[in-house]
Formats: C-alpha cells, sequence, structure tokens
C-alpha cells in the first residue's frame, strides 16, 4: 500500500508582516466598538430631548399657543370662550381630574368649541414629591377621566404649579406624554390688572411661544387685547400640538 504524499506549503511572513497584521485586526476591532458606540451615544441624545419638558415651540415659526391651565371655578370661562370663538383662536386647554368631575358639561362644551385638551392631573400635586408610581397615576386616572367623559385621549401634560425637573419629564413620557411648560407667564393667578397680563405676554411674544393662563376675570378682560396685538404683530395662535407639528 503506497503512502500518499501531502505537501505543506509555508508563507515568509517576517515579524513586520505579522505585527501589521494584528495592528490591523486591532484597528478594525476599535472602529467596530467606535462606530457602536458613537450611535448608542447619539440615541440616548435623542431619546433624551425628546423627554425634557418644552417651553416654545420651533423659532422658525411665527406661530404662538395660548394655554389655560384649569383646576378651579368656571364663572370666567364663557367670557373667555367666546373671545376665543370671535376671533377664530383655538387653545389648549389643561384639566385637573377633580375640576372635569365636578364640570363634565363645561368640559365637553369646550371641545365641542373647537379647543384641544390637556392633561393638568387628576388632583393638583406637587409632581416632584411623588414617586413615579404616584405620578403616573396622577396622570392615567385623569386620562382616563377625560376619555371617558369626552372620548378625547390627551397626550399633552401640563405639571400642577409648573413644577417639573427630567424625572417627571422621563416619566411622563413613558406613559406617552410630552411635558408641556411656557415662556411667556401672565401671573394671573395673583389678579393683577389686565394691562399687567397684556404687557407680559407682549413683552414675552416670540416665535413658537407659548402662553400659560388661567380663567381669572383679568385674563378675561385681557384676551381680546393679547389676542389682537399678537394677531397684528403677525403670530398665528394655534394649539400647543399644531405648534409642535
Amino acid at each position: 500500500m503506497s503512502r500518499r504524499k501531502v505537501r505543506i506549503f509555508y508563507l515568509p511572513l517576517n515579524r513586520d508582516v505579522i505585527l501589521g497584521f494584528v495592528g490591523l485586526v486591532i484597528l478594525l476591532s476599535f472602529g467596530f466598538i467606535h462606530f457602536d458606540k458613537s450611535n448608542n451615544i447619539n440615541e440616548q441624545a435623542v431619546f433624551s430631548q425628546q423627554n425634557k419638558p418644552i417651553y416654545n415651540g420651533p423659532e422658525d415659526k411665527q406661530a404662538m399657543a395660548l394655554t389655560i391651565n384649569v383646576a378651579w371655578g368656571e364663572e370666567f370661562l364663557p367670557s373667555m370662550l367666546d373671545t376665543l370663538d370671535k376671533y377664530n383662536v383655538k387653545a389648549t386647554f389643561f384639566f385637573v381630574g377633580r375640576w372635569v368631575e365636578k364640570f363634565p358639561d363645561k368640559t365637553k362644551e369646550i371641545q365641542k368649541r373647537g379647543h384641544e385638551l390637556g392633561n393638568h392631573g387628576f388632583r393638583h400635586l406637587h409632581p416632584k414629591q411623588l414617586d413615579k408610581e404616584r405620578l403616573i397615576k396622577l396622570i392615567k386616572d385623569n386620562e382616563e377621566l377625560i376619555n371617558k367623559t369626552t372620548g378625547y385621549k390627551t397626550d399633552l401634560f401640563a405639571p400642577p404649579y409648573g413644577e417639573v425637573d427630567d424625572r417627571v419629564a422621563q416619566v411622563a413620557a413613558e406613559i406617552g406624554y410630552k411635558t408641556i411648560m411656557w415662556s411667556a407667564d401672565t401671573i394671573d393667578w395673583q389678579r393683577p390688572a389686565p394691562d399687567v397680563i397684556i404687557n407680559r405676554v407682549i413683552d414675552k411674544a416670540s416665535n413658537g411661544g407659548i402662553v400659560l393662563m388661567h380663567p381669572t376675570k383679568p385674563t378675561a378682560e385681557a384676551l381680546p387685547q393679547i389676542i389682537e396685538r399678537l394677531q397684528s404683530e403677525g403670530y398665528k395662535l394655534v394649539t400647543v400640538s399644531e405648534l409642535l407639528e
């Protein structure tokens, strides 16, 4: 029985070739690792930006949004709604759940007039003082109530007391909410003179601006001039969702 001869070929590798090959492998590995980490960082940055509190809309859009936080009373809402109708302006109303329970018909009327509905928490509690579970409950209980009352599902959250940090906004985002703040505060809860409210809004007017108001007597009196002056300066008044498009 004959034996077959097996030929073995050797490549003439020297130390420089081997070191070069090893170096190439290391560089390629580093490149892949770096690429992966870079993508991960970018994804985290985008996620983080999407979950920050929103103080204004795009600055390249000459538009502003009027927001009205509703937590107490209803006596000045008819006047404010009539004014909004007169100027064909749609606002965003953020409701506290306890108010919706007390005034379901008013809530429905606001929706029927074409305004946007937002979530101001089931009760007017301090969001920073709530753990994650209680904060989610604050938002979701109100979401369910507004939906049951009007058929509308809210996705905008205005924290009670304007109390917000990155954690509050992050928790809201995890359940599908944008956290809405403001760029112009009327301080109308202090019941200043209407001229004070008007001047505070006009002084802070800017592209993408968000105005914070409440249903108070001086606000109702100031609203016609606020709308007229903003429109005369070229601002289109839209809902928050339209502003953020």
